[in-house]
């Protein structure tokens, strides 16, 4: 799935530069210890949380999207980390559920572990 297709699916707002990559899995966490355990560069990165962390730790594992969910709005420092480390992050109102159940029907798979 592309960037405009996770945008169109979720009604999400892109908050950040568009890195154009295909993404064919999903994980989603709130702690950043599992993402950092079981995630890697060919997944998209969902989740509530809304820090400069998130992004630090994506960048550690190459992953190039996140998508904060509940209408969480990224900060400037986040934003700016972002943008410098090529990382996309995309904004919906939906839950963490809602957006998992959506990517899941359109065929984005979940992370084999």
């Amino acid at each position: 799935m592309k960037i405009e297709e996770f945008i169109k699916l979720l009604d999400a707002d892109c908050v950040t530069e568009k890195v154009e990559k295909e993404y064919s899995y999903a994980f989603a966490s709130d702690l950043m210890s599992d993402v950092l355990a079981l995630a890697d560069n060919t997944t998209a990165l969902i989740t509530g949380l809304n820090n400069p962390q998130i992004v630090r730790t994506a960048e550690m594992l190459d992953i190039s999207l996140i998508i904060l969910v509940r209408g969480k709005k990224p900060g400037e420092e986040t934003l700016a980390i972002a943008n410098e480390t090529n990382i996309t992050i995309l904004t919906t109102d939906m839950t963490m559920y809602e957006t998992c159940g959506k990517l899941y029907e359109s065929g984005v798979l979940a992370l084999e572990i």
